[in-house]
């Protein structure tokens, strides 16, 4: 295939592991992912959950110095957390390491808390089977209030802790416009110039993560960044995501055209049956987040409990988007998801509760992509 495909790490915790196993798999698979032929390798940020990729900077580092010629990236520092001068310091000390080999994500997470906070939910996060639809063959369901899970009170206590306490959470463009400014030299404080050492003239460019035709995708238009579109995490609002950052998109400094990529949730084995068995863990996996506990350990496939009919609901928009079979029917589908979406690159997420089903899902998946082309 002519798009080219990437890794999506969130360097998962399997029932029964730890965290230093899971760092320690990522850097195996980002090894793999190298020879296999991806193009860039890419970690989450996550806390408080059963996934050890919690400061992806330090996870990239690791990440760049086992391998040689990869891209590594963060898929995506949450702004609301941190700081525009904390993100280019610590991006440009990973880019003097690994010069050009340093992909900087950031996403609107702290935003999304702030505002989810202030609105009221909705009388029902799933709506009807009947509101589902299918775009030239890609799946798009029915909206589930993804936002209802940063207004769980356990989510959110959880949440406020990443910020100093009575911190404001800064606007995202803003942000993004003070991390372009230090990293082209123009950053200036009530008119004094600052400058960060290491980050400006590095050569970063901020790739803007979102799920829906809001903020993200228009700040990332309007700054003319590239843009990625999460289908993987929001499969109902990926597609206008992506047809609202092309319509609003201006050239900048970075990019003359738009540049999109759009993620995908996959398991691939030998055969379809295996396939769908290693994909029953998934489900009752992202109940735990959607539920408010919190990831949980990577369950068994053969050991966990199936869900009940009314988490099933919970969670349907997640399971039916997962690309899981053989390597050509999974093939088959992520060709369709790129059809659609005009993407530039396809960025895979694979979790598995064995390692070696997962090193087996991205070599099969990348044998039968690079055939293809």
């Amino acid at each position: 295939m002519t798009v080219p495909l990437s890794v999506l790490d969130l360097a998962p915790i399997s029932a029964g592991s730890d965290a230093a196993t899971a760092l320690r798999n990522s850097i195996d698979l980002a090894r793999h992912a190298e020879d296999w032929g991806y193009r860039r390798y890419w970690v989450a940020e996550h806390h408080f959950v059963a996934v050890a990729s919690s400061q992806p900077a330090v996870l990239i580092g690791q990440i760049a110095a086992a391998t040689d010629t990869i891209r590594v990236g963060a898929a995506a520092v949450q702004l609301g957390h941190t700081t525009a001068i904390a993100v280019v310091e610590s991006f440009g000390m990973l880019d003097a390491f690994y010069p050009g080999r340093i992909d900087l994500g950031v996403g609107r997470s702290g935003q999304r808390r702030r505002e989810a906070l202030a609105q009221p939910a909705p009388p029902d996060p799933v709506r009807p089977a009947a509101a589902w639809r299918s775009v030239d063959g890609v799946v798009v369901p029915a909206p589930f209030d993804v936002a209802a899970v940063m207004r769980n009170p356990r989510v959110s206590a959880r949440m406020a802790t990443l910020q100093q306490p009575r911190a404001d959470t800064p606007d995202f463009d803003t942000q993004v416009g003070d991390i372009l400014a230090l990293l082209y030299g123009s950053y200036t404080v009530d008119g004094v110039a600052a400058h960060a050492v290491p980050g400006e003239g590095s050569g970063l460019i901020p790739w803007v993560f979102g799920s829906s035709a809001g903020q993200s995708a228009l700040v990332a238009a309007a700054r003319g960044l590239p843009f990625v579109a999460s289908y993987h995490i929001t499969p109902a609002t990926a597609l206008d995501a992506v047809a609202a950052y092309r319509e609003a998109f201006r050239p900048s400094r970075a990019l003359s055209e738009p540049y999109v990529v759009v993620s995908a949730d996959v398991v691939v084995a030998d055969d379809t049956e295996t396939a769908r068995h290693l994909a029953k863990s998934y489900g009752p996996w992202v109940y735990s987040i959607r539920a408010g506990d919190g990831a949980i350990a990577y369950p068994d496939p053969d050991t966990v409990a199936p869900l009940t009919g009314e988490q099933e609901q919970v969670v349907i928009d997640r399971t039916a988007t997962q690309f899981v079979g053989t390597a050509d029917e999974v093939a088959e589908r992520l060709a369709a998801l790129a059809r659609v979406t005009r993407a530039d690159e396809l960025v895979i997420s694979t979790i598995t509760h064995r390692h070696t089903d997962r090193l087996r899902s991205y070599e099969l998946l990348a044998k039968t992509w690079g055939s293809s082309g």
